[in-house]
């Protein structure tokens, strides 16, 4: 069973694909800080919100000089379709293994109608500069939660 990274943690390094094809090794951006969230799937109400409320909200996030990363089993390419289908303005990164979900206690056991399975648990994770784990939401709910994201990113002083 997946652990939760918990705030105060080094993150767990990873290198995957964007949409964009490009390779993105969190290490690499170690001296800034990160908002990563983990949602379930693309083009699905909820993730389509929650991104889309990431989308409206980027140039505040940039204004804290933090790099913004969605992450789901999803394939490149579909990422792709779904950052043009909404014009998303961020990164979107393939973990079609769910490794990286797991690193980070993101892939979970869900029950639905007594029906067992194992799905993203949608989660976000701001990373400060250093490469820690400055701040965990677990279970997310999609409103209000690009302002939490923000208060978060404004109290660690960038």
């Amino acid at each position: 069973m997946a652990h939760w990274i918990d705030e105060g943690q080094p993150a767990p390094d990873f290198t995957l694909t964007a949409d964009d094809g490009s390779t993105v090794r969190l290490s690499d951006l170690k001296g800034t800080p990160v908002v990563l969230y983990f949602y379930p799937r693309d083009n699905t109400p909820g993730c389509t919100k929650e991104a889309c409320a990431f989308r409206d909200r980027k140039s505040e996030i940039d204004a804290h000089g933090a790099v913004l990363l969605g992450i789901s089993p999803d394939t490149a390419e579909s990422h792709v379709k779904f950052k043009s289908k909404f014009d998303l303005n961020f990164r979107l990164l393939a973990d079609p293994d769910h490794q990286v979900a797991e690193q980070y206690g993101a892939w979970r056991e869900k029950n639905l109608y007594g029906k067992k399975s194992f799905g993203i648990q949608r989660s976000t994770y701001l990373l400060d500069a250093d490469g820690n784990v400055a701040k965990v939401w677990r279970r997310v709910q999609v409103n209000g939660h690009d302002d939490q994201v923000l208060e978060a990113l404004q109290s660690l002083g960038s």
